[in-house]
């Protein structure tokens, strides 16, 4: 998808239609289309063809847009999960596990990186109603590997604001709760993590549309990417005017919240009160 959404801009950049793409490379303007949306594999002799259709020559940025293609290719260990996951969220545990930093307003619940076992397996079961107890426990699996990432040694710089209601509504009985709290004490404090409570007293906000998160990726060349997620499907959103609200939103979130100090002196509170 992050390829597909370079290749758009770099067509739309020379006003070259999907019908002269297409030719270019013996291939029809709706496939051009399923491209630039990152819902086919791309062949690295395709990818060469359209770059020198854009007049891309300089060797370092065809050459960093080539290796993206053969990665788009590799299959990643969330694939062998796709069984329990809907058919739009192994796109984003791929992108989140790409990105160099992820921020994010989280509302319903903790966040998925931010989450215990217990906490995890609560929500997952929730949400699966009727799977089995083999599904629901390969579901919580795949989040856990997902916050090893969070820990390794390329994590992601992470700054999250929780609304106060997510950390109110229960998710498994009271110790659950309270292990879960604790977790996000404890978390907030790595160097890596940014964690800000949006507390029910400030009443109205810049995050009454829901949950998003953004990711933004090393590769300075790439766009920012806004996933948002539906009952049936996701949004992915790299349009600079439409990444640019949402990052104005999560500003004001982050400004209008208490800061980490604060927000740990809150989750505190929370916790002697569970």
């Amino acid at each position: 998808m992050l390829l597909g959404s370079q290749l758009r801009r770099l067509r739309e950049s020379r006003g070259i239609t999907r019908e002269a793409a297409g030719y270019s490379i013996r291939a029809s303007e709706s496939k051009i289309s399923r491209m630039e949306l990152g819902r086919v594999s791309f062949k690295t002799r395709d990818v060469e063809d359209l770059l020198t259709l854009y007049g891309i020559t300089d060797e370092v940025e065809r050459g960093s847009l080539v290796a993206l293609a053969r990665e788009a290719n590799v299959a990643g260990w969330w694939h062998s999960y796709s069984d329990v996951l809907p058919s739009w969220f192994p796109t984003y545990v791929g992108l989140e596990g790409a990105a160099s930093a992820i921020r994010a307003y989280e509302v319903q619940f903790v966040h998925g990186l931010l989450q215990t076992e217990a906490y995890a397996r609560a929500v997952v079961r929730r949400g699966m109603k009727g799977a089995s107890e083999a599904d629901v426990e390969r579901r919580v699996t795949l989040r856990l590997e997902r916050q090893k990432y969070l820990f390794s040694e390329n994590a992601p710089d992470f700054h999250i604001v929780l609304d106060e209601a997510a950390l109110r509504r229960p998710y498994g009985d009271r110790e659950v709760m309270r292990d879960q709290l604790q977790h996000l004490i404890e978390i907030s404090e790595r160097s890596n993590v940014r964690l800000q409570i949006m507390p029910f007293g400030l009443g109205g906000h810049s995050g009454e549309s829901g949950a998003f998160t953004i990711l933004s990726f090393p590769e300075s060349d790439l766009s920012d990417v806004v996933y948002l997620e539906q009952l049936t499907s996701a949004l992915y959103l790299d349009k600079r005017e439409d990444v640019a609200q949402y990052e104005h939103a999560l500003k004001e979130l982050q400004q209008d919240s208490p800061g980490p100090d604060e927000s740990r002196d809150l989750l505190r509170g929370l916790l002697q009160l569970s």
